[in-house]
């Protein structure tokens, strides 16, 4: 544990403004040679049988910004693009993880939220955890993202593929309109959206859920934290509780990762980890897709709040939940044991 506090204390780094720490699990690698590194991959992509361990040891153990460095040197090296080379060597879950791995967080954001809007049928729990769980900066990288990749806007997409009040509240979050964090606590606003979303919910019959909506989608993350606690003072049930009886299906889901998020970013996301390795088998597209989407922003927090809730450490969990190359990638990327 003193390595992990000791890396914590290390890693807290700003990056600029109001932007929040980051609590990396990958960290860019010293002494870092994007040549050599090319080289190695395109002997281990080459090798009879595909070498994946070599993959695995170079591309989870760099930060984005070096993998980039590294697919320019291969393409130089192999005359190839280094995605196509991965795709033809890899398959499955390990190919979905090292692909991810090769995008920045946004591009895999936009992919992923594209990916769950295409075709026939929604894939709305992915919607859910992406759109409730970025913060306003990374919802206008996203979009931007979106738009140069896709030609598209992610509104638009949003809006042709959801409806009523789950829509509505989706849009809200993608126009990004949240207000920047002050350092003045005004008290009296608290209790007025407090008091705001006690009378839109539980006190009336049916719900105002247009307040709901501006409320949560425009106040600041600390100012809602403080909604959050003023809103007992009213209501004989908590948010969370009020939102369980107040709405259903992906609407209160929705609302529900809003609050987790605005509660506990990182605890929301080590529950996600622990729903999808229960039982038999994982969940492969939720661990990927946490794991790539957060082991440069807050794994290592993650993998602390994961380790007080569930009594494991998340490192023990995906042991027992995959196997194979997989696994060990997945392992490389939570960056140790708790």
């Amino acid at each position: 544990m003193a390595l992990v506090s000791e890396f914590l204390g290390q890693l807290t780094l700003s990056y600029g403004g109001d932007a929040e720490p980051v609590y990396p699990t990958v960290v860019p690698v010293r002494d870092f040679d994007p040549a050599k590194d090319a080289a190695r991959l395109e002997t281990a992509i080459k090798t009879k049988g595909v070498d994946e361990q070599t993959i695995i040891d170079i591309l989870t153990r760099r930060s984005y910004i070096q993998r980039r460095e590294i697919a320019f040197e291969y393409e130089r090296i192999a005359k190839k693009d280094l995605n196509a080379a991965l795709k033809g060597a890899l398959s499955g879950s390990l190919e979905a993880l090292m692909l991810g791995l090769m995008k920045s967080t946004a591009q895999y954001d936009a992919t992923e939220l594209k990916a769950s809007m295409k075709g026939l049928g929604t894939d709305e729990e992915t919607l859910i955890e992406i759109v409730c769980s970025r913060s306003k900066e990374e919802l206008v990288d996203i979009k931007k993202v979106y738009k140069d990749t896709f030609k598209k806007d992610l509104d638009k997409d949003v809006a042709g593929d959801t409806s009523g009040d789950f829509a509505k509240l989706l849009l809200a979050l993608v126009q990004t309109k949240r207000d920047e964090p002050s350092n003045v606590v005004d008290y009296e606003k608290i209790d007025e959206d407090a008091r705001s979303l006690y009378e839109a919910g539980v006190k009336r019959k049916g719900t105002d859920v247009a307040t709901w909506i501006s409320i949560m989608s425009q106040r600041s993350v600390p100012h809602l934290q403080k909604v959050f606690q003023r809103y007992k003072s009213y209501s004989p049930y908590d948010m969370k509780e009020s939102i369980g009886k107040e709405v259903k299906g992906d609407l209160e889901k929705s609302f529900l990762t809003l609050v987790e998020c605005f509660e506990n970013k990182q605890l929301y996301f080590a529950n996600r980890l622990s729903e999808a390795m229960k039982g038999k088998g994982a969940k492969d597209k939720v661990v990927t897709r946490v794991l790539v989407s957060r082991c440069e922003i807050d794994l290592m927090k993650i993998r602390s709040e994961f380790k007080k809730q569930h009594k494991r450490s998340l490192y023990q969990t995906i042991t027992e939940h995959t196997k194979g190359d997989y696994q060990n990638a997945l392992l490389s990327l939570c960056g140790g044991d708790d």
